[in-house]
């Protein structure tokens, strides 16, 4: 019964509040012992090999640090508390949804850009992708928006819910250890989980264990997506015809099931650090992308989250009732 409390405080503070600029959250943290680690173990190896071996140990150092860390302050809080334990695991959970966060990020560039500022929408949009925006037309910047939101619908909101679902059913466990590991697994990859120097060795174990980590709960996602949508085979024949040319296994399957739901075309050329990029295109451009078009994509990613969380309390106090009537 617990497990399912803190469920739902934990999306209800996702939803209501999300990330208030300036408070403490467990990514900086993750991210300050990432910065730290990558420069030791960048100076300390030179060689491809060293490096390799070093990935693994900073992911694996980092990954299972961060759910020691939180079953420590979860178990930590309990033995003050009850109450304040609840209070801890549903503060802690909040923290690794971005479902707002993705929403206040949407809504900051599309105001500007509904107004006709393009150069104040091409700055604020520069804090959230990492492809150059300075030359960015309306279309791009749309396009742009809509790909960060289902790109991350997946992991920063589908994936860690996921985790957190699985974690409460495994007994000792619970749901914050597993979801701040994928978390720092997620951190991991967007900090060092890179193909370019300097980590193109360190960062191989980060990337690939995200990838991993991330595959099953994508798939599911977009599996719901489908089925939300009311045309699964029209989403699913559109994935398996483009998501398939994107070289990230992930990421491509996220974006492709909303392009296909939607009925808009997203990838194409980008620009990073002046050097252009092709990304696959993904989808039918049946109609442009518009802003009613980015609210519609946020849209569909509550009503996924909205039925995992259902179906997960279902099951927990289903269980909880069958637990209670055999004692």
């Amino acid at each position: 019964m617990t497990s399912a409390v803190v469920l739902i405080i934990a999306a209800l503070l996702d939803y209501l509040i999300g990330d208030p600029w300036g408070w403490p959250h467990p990514v900086q943290f993750m991210g300050w012992v990432i910065s730290r680690l990558t420069k030791f173990f960048l100076q300390l190896c030179q060689h491809s090999l060293t490096q390799r071996l070093a990935g693994i140990l900073l992911g694996t150092l980092v990954i299972i640090g961060s759910g020691f860390v939180g079953f420590f302050l979860i178990q930590t809080a309990k033995w003050l508390h009850p109450l304040l334990g609840i209070a801890s695991e549903s503060i802690l959970l909040a923290s690794c949804f971005a479902s707002r966060s993705l929403r206040t990020a949407a809504i900051a560039v599309l105001q500007p850009l509904t107004a006709g500022d393009l150069e104040q929408a091409r700055q604020i949009l520069s804090n959230y992708v990492g492809r150059d925006t300075q030359n960015l037309s309306e279309a791009e910047i749309l396009r742009a928006i809509l790909e960060t939101v289902t790109e991350n619908a997946t992991d920063g909101v589908m994936a860690p819910l996921f985790y957190a679902i699985i974690g409460v059913f495994i007994p000792f466990v619970g749901s914050i250890p597993l979801a701040l590991a994928y978390k720092a697994s997620s951190t991991l990859d967007s900090m060092v989980g890179y193909r370019e120097a300097p980590y193109t060795y360190l960062g191989w174990f980060s990337a690939r264990l995200e990838d991993c980590l991330t595959w099953l709960p994508c798939r599911l996602t977009v599996i719901t997506l489908a089925l939300l949508s009311g045309r699964p085979m029209h989403v699913w024949r559109i994935c398996s015809r483009d998501a398939i040319k994107d070289p990230s296994p992930n990421s491509g399957w996220s974006e492709c099931a909303y392009a296909a739901i939607l009925g808009v075309q997203m990838g194409g050329k980008n620009w990073y650090r002046g050097v252009a990029k092709q990304k696959p295109l993904l989808g039918d451009a049946i109609y442009p992308i518009t802003p009613t078009s980015i609210y519609n994509a946020l849209q569909l990613t509550r009503y996924c989250f909205l039925l995992w969380l259902g179906i997960a309390i279902a099951i927990i106090l289903i269980r909880a009732w069958g637990i209670g009537h055999r004692a």
